[in-house]
């Protein structure tokens, strides 16, 4: 007998073709009320496959806007990102409740025949599969774009890889770190003459992440056109370069290599930091001319606005030395609260640089709900988390839960509920170590 007919065979009579989600329902939910919009993803399924941050993120993006998302974990070997994260307690970390946030957890082994006829049942009853392995990883496994859509032709497989699935380079590992590195990203970070730093976050994983997540309902709504799924394929190079505005178009009109800039971006003025009386910084933007001629009027220089060097904005960024001199000496006799009052009032674009401590107390952040505490079940206590981006009227993202607390959380509710697996079928998984 086939591992697919072995399980066929111990099925309870329950219909997997049953295709509605259900609230997620682990000890780590946080309480709602009957009157919580459906999410405007409700009733899509997703298996994630990824781990670490990328595909993760791009799952976490579909799960905040209400999809059920089942994250699938090899048996004992969970995804790393658990134990990720700065602060700790009682040797838990909190990197996983950021990712993993409304999420399903099962666990089952791709590599084993009997689990690969598991993941090909879900297949059928999903919408979307996202990975983040090597390109070739889900070939090697017999379970690449061809095999999936002959079970579910309207399955979406979402990529996301260091190089893309073509090209040179696909078979090569990939980090946010290189990718943020060859795509010239880096390079335009720092002061000129330095070392390029690195943002200390994995700015080109999220960044793939969300472009995966743009590609899959893209792909979502072109299925309701075609019927049909198709491949979404997210390189973390080609993400990072993607948001670099005009360097390309710069160098290929005029050869112009953009380079590192500090604190401002080079031609763009005046947008830079400014040391207060107080020893913080704000950053002040006024680089548009009616935004400048607010800012002269309240530095009580009003005929700035008018002077030959900074009359509009190519002049200003010919000139912008001098006039970053002029708005640093005016601004460091004022402390930073009397900058952003006096400028605030006036119209300026200004803000202080914030440290995270000064975030979760900002009463803007506050009051647009960006600012999250939800339950999590390893710690005993509710762990505040970034809120949803962006804000949709009808139906609005929402954060229902905290991640999975253990792999394989949400296992009976899967394999017995949603595919019917009775007693036998499950047991002989559990002793072959196939979940």
């Amino acid at each position: 007998m086939t591992p697919s007919a072995a399980v066929n065979a111990t099925r309870s009579c329950r219909s997997p073709a049953h295709r509605v989600p259900g609230p997620i329902g682990d000890a780590d939910s946080v309480t709602n009320t009957d009157a919580d919009p459906p999410g405007a993803l409700d009733g899509l399924r997703v298996l994630e496959l990824g781990t670490l941050i990328a595909g993760p993120f791009a799952g976490r993006l579909l799960a905040d806007m209400g999809a059920e998302v089942i994250k699938v974990e090899p048996p004992g070997s969970p995804d790393p990102i658990r134990t990720w994260g700065q602060a700790e307690q009682d040797g838990h970390r909190v990197y996983w409740t950021v990712h993993a946030r409304n999420k399903k957890a099962i666990t089952l082994d791709l590599r084993a025949p009997a689990g690969r006829a598991v993941f090909l049942d879900l297949v059928e009853i999903a919408d979307i599969i996202v990975e983040n392995f090597r390109p070739g990883t889900l070939e090697r496994w017999d379970l690449g774009y061809d095999v999936l859509a002959a079970r579910n032709p309207g399955i979406i497989l979402t990529r996301v890889s260091g190089y893309g699935q073509t090209g040179p380079a696909a078979a090569r590992a990939g980090y946010a770190s290189v990718a943020e590195a060859e795509s010239g990203l880096r390079y335009l970070n720092g002061y000129p003459g330095e070392a390029p730093p690195r943002l200390a976050l994995s700015l080109g994983d999220t960044l793939a992440g969300m472009f995966a997540a743009q590609g899959t309902l893209a792909a979502v709504y072109r299925r309701t056109v075609t019927g049909r799924g198709q491949v979404v394929d997210t390189a973390l190079t080609e993400a990072c370069l993607a948001i670099q505005e005009s360097t390309i178009a710069d160098y290929d009109l005029a050869g112009v290599v953009r380079g590192p800039s500090g604190t401002r971006l080079d031609g763009i003025a005046p947008s830079n930091l400014y040391l207060a009386a107080d020893g913080l910084r704000v950053v002040i933007a006024a680089n548009q001319d009616t935004v400048f001629g607010r800012l002269c009027a309240a530095m009580g220089r009003p005929e700035l606005a008018s002077d030959e060097r900074f009359v509009d904005h190519r002049a200003r960024g010919v000139n912008q030395d001098e006039l970053d001199e002029i708005i640093a000496r005016w601004a460091v006799r004022h402390s930073s609260d009397e900058l952003i009052d006096i400028l605030g009032e006036a119209g300026v674009v200004v803000g202080p640089v914030n440290t995270v401590a000064e975030v979760v107390n900002d009463p803007q952040m506050r009051a647009r709900d960006m600012l999250v505490a939800h339950h999590d079940e390893r710690l005993g206590r509710d762990i505040l988390g970034p809120g949803i981006v962006p804000k949709l009227s009808e139906s609005p993202g929402r954060v229902r839960s905290a991640g999975p607390a253990r792999p394989g959380t949400h296992n009976d509710e899967i394999y017995r509920d949603l595919l019917g697996l009775g007693d036998t079928a499950m047991a002989n998984l559990l002793r072959d170590g196939v979940i």
